[in-house]
């Protein structure tokens, strides 16, 4: 499990003498008798997002709420500390609530994005099981269905920004359900023309999800937390690849031989695959809060403590952990302009579309993994059983070194760009070396294919590593909400075309050796170092000349509070206020 750096932690928790002082202001609050418990209710009845929902939480702690129909007393540091709501937490308290969030949270949304890569992809096992010959498909329509998906995965990236407007509790709760009827309805079609549209709208419905995820994350995690938790994300992917086929050929391997009415092997393929989506997504409804200061499976003192943490985090935390009641401060018309203002801002930035250019090399390569694995594996003469066994190892290596990295980048300060040149290094490596056995070697030679699967193993692990650094270091580099929204929608539409291109590379003429379309791949990934060490040497000399404009988020907490409707409590308000102008003055630190 990964903690954050001692650099990302408070500094009030790094002070060996904070947990005294800590002690002795609770001790001085409880000496205030009554009177101060009396005035503590309706100065956080103001706060909504120091007020978390008690009626839907079913885990209070004896030692956070005694009573739970009085609202929590808000905590503050000892007079002679400064004034800052984000150190009103030990250590221990936010160790502790990370650990829930991966647990309750990360795992879950894994969970979600494993299903949606299921649904996706099991077009092709469907093809084996009897898809093409049922509905008379020719090579090119199969083909067809494929673009399908992508093109309207690609034009509704946008839906990205979803999860910032639109209550979370509902949305993803909507598209998961959405794909999941899409994707059963699949075993339905009777003709090539329905199942496009069907393909069509299941790329809409999974655009919806998938490339947000990390988005919302950042409502939750610190900027030094984000890597490892969108390496959960990610690495369901290769979880998925490494099963799908193997999942695929028991389904087929029971209904030829129990048979349900006579259906169709790949029509139960679809059905098995897609119905459990419909039922998570309706356990979602129930499980997945809009930010941390709603989730049910928090205690109250829990929530608080989520809220407080991510205060100057870059915008994400500061917009998202309030309730509806206190974003309702903020007139529709002051918001807009807040988010028109950032989303130019983004687009005009130069770094977006450096890391959008690497997830474009990186999604060519990436393309390139369902063609030529499968051409090694059956190179190796083996039953169908054991040629899935066999490209499934790949796969797993790459899910468990994707959290290897995403573990020890969090935990090195300041080490995206690091990590990043060499697993796209290393893929790189491994890419040209498939290319030069394949051009020199006999395909057929047992020397050739056991060098050629082995560089398999570096290819997909430095492959997908890369993917969750570029995401990562993206949202990392975004000083506020918006500007993450818009620059994850960026480097989603501009990243996603990348497999349109990677497809290309490898024309039937060239197997089994792909040598062109492995020097491709290779030259790609390469580029990626390249861009990395740009990118990496930008944004330190930024660093040196003072980091950003100024911390876009809090100047949104500041919208909110300054354009509240009176009816605050002014002391509290005036705290956040002085929170929010120190921290205006600190420049925002560029992650390297």
């Amino acid at each position: 499990m990964t903690t954050a750096p001692s650099s990302g932690m408070p500094c009030g928790a790094r002070d060996t003498g904070y947990a005294d002082s800590y002690a002795d202001h609770d001790r001085h609050e409880g000496q205030a008798g009554s009177s101060s418990s009396a005035a503590a209710a309706p100065r956080s009845r103001h706060l909504p997002h120091l007020q978390p929902k008690q009626a839907e939480d079913g885990d209070h702690d004896d030692d956070d709420v005694s009573n739970a129909s009085v609202p929590p007393t808000p905590s503050f540091p000892p007079p002679h500390r400064s004034n800052t709501l984000s150190k009103s937490y030990t250590p221990s308290e936010e160790s502790s609530l990370v650990r829930k969030l991966d647990r309750n949270l990360t795992l879950f949304l894994s969970l979600l994005y494993l299903l949606s890569f299921l649904d996706r992809s099991n077009i092709g096992n469907a093809r084996i099981a009897g898809l093409s010959t049922s509905l008379d498909l020719t090579s090119a329509q199969y083909s067809s269905l494929l673009t399908a998906f992508y093109i309207t995965y690609i034009l509704f990236e946008p839906l990205i920004l979803c999860y910032k407007f639109l209550p979370a509790r509902w949305y993803i709760p909507a598209c998961v359900v959405a794909w999941g009827v899409v994707a059963s309805c699949q075993a339905t079609v009777t003709r090539y023309g329905q199942l496009v549209v069907l393909r069509g709208m299941l790329g809409v419905t999974e655009a919806a999800f998938g490339p947000g995820v990390p988005f919302y994350m950042t409502f939750f995690y610190r900027r030094r937390e984000l890597a490892y938790r969108v390496g959960l994300q990610v690495s369901a992917a290769p979880l998925a690849t490494s099963f799908a086929s193997l999942l695929a050929w028991g389904i087929v391997w029971v209904n030829e031989r129990v048979g349900i009415g006579g259906v169709e092997s790949w029509r139960v393929l679809f059905l098995v695959e897609g119905f459990p989506s419909v039922l998570v997504g309706v356990w979602a409804l129930w499980w997945v809060p809009d930010g941390p200061g709603s989730a049910r499976w928090l205690s109250v003192r829990e929530r608080r403590v989520a809220v407080l943490r991510l205060v100057g985090e870059g915008g994400s935390g500061s917009e998202k952990h309030t309730s509806t009641a206190a974003t309702s401060h903020m007139g529709f018309g002051s918001r807009t302009t807040t988010f028109l203002r950032e989303t130019v801002n983004t687009l005009r930035d130069p770094k977006c579309y450096l890391t959008a250019l690497m997830f474009f090399s990186v999604n060519v390569s990436f393309a390139s993994l369902p063609v030529f694995l499968p051409t090694i594996v059956n190179d190796m003469r083996f039953s169908p059983v054991a040629s899935q066994a066999l490209a499934a190892p790949p796969y797993l290596c790459a899910f468990g070194f994707v959290l290897l990295v995403g573990h020890y980048s969090d935990k090195i300060s300041d080490s995206r760009g690091i990590f990043l040149c060499l697993c796209a290094g290393m893929s790189s490596l491994a890419y040209f070396v498939i290319a030069i056995v394949g051009a020199v070697l006999n395909t057929d030679s047992t020397l050739s294919i056991v060098l050629r699967y082995a560089s398999v193993y570096p290819a997909a692990m430095g492959l997908f590593s890369s993917v969750v650094l570029i995401i990562t270091w993206t949202l990392n580099n975004q000083e506020s909400s918006s500007g993450k929204g818009v620059a994850m929608t960026l480097l989603n539409v501009l990243g996603q075309c990348g497999p349109l291109v990677g497809v290309r590379a490898f024309p039937d003429g060239d197997a089994p050796g792909f040598v062109r379309g492995m020097c491709v791949c290779g030259s790609f990934m390469a580029g990626v170092v390249g861009l990395s060490v740009l990118l990496r040497w930008w944004l330190g000399r930024l660093n040196r000349k003072g980091g950003g404009a100024g911390n876009g988020g809090e100047m949104e907490m500041r919208e909110r509070l300054m354009g509240g409707d009176g009816d605050g409590d002014k002391e509290e308000d005036d705290l956040k206020l002085k929170e929010v102008s120190r921290r205006e003055e600190e420049r925002f630190a560029f992650m390297l």
